[in-house]
């Protein structure tokens, strides 16, 4: 009995041993005009941001910081309350955080559509922002 109770004992805590993984979510949204909503998990919130264009483009995109939002818009498609138009899924999966500073974000991203680095910049003297996207290079 004492050998079972041994190799029980070294079992590890299950509790201890959880990771959690943030996710982004990033949604086409049509109003005012079609728009890209940027959003990773932090804490209990999506941190968003508003890209002018598709963030496939290899160019840097345009980008504007947003109020944050409910974490339920990781998994939401449809109607926007208030009459704001609709959301429709472009991409989602999970990031790990690489860099974070109040000007600078950069996470590697893990989706279905963009795998690679998103680096998130504040322009200089402005409330504004640089998104690049780098997808990972192929090893084929």
């Amino acid at each position: 009995m004492s050998a079972v109770y041994r190799v029980k004992s070294k079992i590890p805590n299950p509790k201890s041993e959880i990771i959690v993984v943030p996710r982004f979510v990033i949604l086409i949204h049509d109003y005012p005009v079609v728009h890209w909503d940027f959003m990773l998990e932090k804490e209990a919130v999506l941190r968003t941001w508003r890209l002018e264009r598709e963030p496939l483009e290899p160019r840097p995109i345009v980008a504007e910081a947003l109020p944050d939002h409910r974490l339920a818009y990781l998994d939401y498609e449809g109607q926007v309350s208030g009459n704001r138009g609709s959301v429709r899924r472009f991409d989602r999966g999970e990031y790990a955080l690489l860099e974070e500073s109040s000007e600078r974000v950069v996470v590697k991203l893990m989706g279905a559509a963009l795998v690679g680095t998103a680096v998130l910049e504040q322009i200089a003297n402005s409330e504004g922002w640089w998104f690049a996207f780098t997808p990972l290079e192929s090893r084929l």
